[in-house]
């Protein structure tokens, strides 16, 4: 089977590839580990005009009534550029809490708000809730909104992590499908990240000199990267067929979320460390821009719901239906 995205996908992600490119995202980056948001949220507010927080909001509400395909579409770029904030929380999740329990607030969210959320076990703290416009906490069936506690630290420095406290309860939700859009909105972001730390990488090692000869022109360098890039292709299809799962109705999402959110995640992960390898020492300082990728596949990965977590649904399926 072939998962090849159709002319508008692809514009749409051109589209979003050249928003991002003209801003200097590590410079917006650097300043929103800083608590300086405000070059962060002028980019979030060119993303909006472009309708990535409207995707999954209906048009009734000011949305694109679009699906799970576009929604991957949009954050393979958004992971690409490493863009800050509670990416996968506003985008993909929020919007289908807020449409079942308060759907007079989306309007607001596509036009350019920022959104999280909490909900135990699996993310059990809300990311840049210090930001966000409206702060959500789901508790069983029940959302409410949260009220932030004392911000916790994360290994990737633009995110900042709070514990909630529940505050006046909007409603009951079926949190099953948001949790799936949630790890399939991270598991687009790992593929975006992976496939930069590739091309930097691959980049670097056409440039760097050893012995007189560029790096890249070493076996071992051509094998690690030629590694990271199978994975990458990998994964790809898992992540588009977990798309068209979800968009679909399958009863399989739920696994094939989490095979995806494995499958991006690892390759990720292989692409980062093959990454500070190649580089060397200056990958491991903090004033290099590899640093605001790497941190973030490594907070990423773990995200909604651990590997742990998403191997042992697969591995439930499979039993089930056997």
């Amino acid at each position: 089977m072939r998962f090849t995205l159709d002319s508008s996908h692809q514009d749409f992600a051109s589209s979003i590839d050249a928003l991002l490119s003209k801003a200097d995202m590590p410079a917006v980056i650097r300043s929103w580990n800083t608590g300086d948001t405000g070059p962060g949220l002028k980019v979030w507010q060119r993303l909006a005009e472009t309708g990535v927080n409207g995707l999954l909001i209906a048009d009734e509400h000011d949305g694109l009534g679009a699906d799970a395909v576009d929604l991957v579409v949009a954050l393979e770029q958004l992971g690409r550029h490493a863009v800050p904030g509670p990416v996968a929380e506003t985008v993909a999740v929020v919007p289908v809490l807020l449409a079942q329990v308060a759907p007079d607030r989306l309007a607001a969210l596509a036009s350019g708000s920022l959104a999280t959320v909490a909900a135990a076990p699996h993310v059990p703290f809300a990311v840049d809730a210090d930001s966000a416009d409206l702060v959500l906490l789901v508790d069983g069936a029940t959302v409410s909104l949260g009220q932030a506690g004392v911000v916790q630290n994360s290994v990737d420095q633009s995110r900042r992590l709070f514990p909630l406290t529940a505050g006046v309860a909007l409603g009951d939700v079926d949190f099953g499908p948001a949790f799936d859009l949630g790890a399939l909105a991270i598991a687009a972001q790992l593929q975006g990240l992976g496939q930069t730390l590739l091309d930097v990488t691959t980049d670097y090692a056409k440039q760097r000199k050893q012995f007189s000869k560029v790096i890249g022109q070493f076996q071992a360098i051509k094998h690690h990267l030629a590694e990271v890039a199978v994975g990458l292709e990998m994964s790809r299809p898992l992540l588009h067929g977990a798309a068209l799962s979800v968009r679909d109705g399958s009863v399989d999402s739920s696994r094939d979320v989490s095979a995806a959110k494995v499958a991006c995640g690892d390759a990720a992960y292989r692409a980062a460390r093959v990454a500070l390898q190649v580089h060397g020492a200056i990958g491991y300082t903090q004033e290099h821009d590899l640093s605001l990728w790497l941190t973030k596949v490594r907070a990423l990965v773990t995200a909604w719901g651990t590997p742990a977590f998403h191997r042992g649904r697969v591995v439930d399926s499979l039993v089930e239906a056997s």
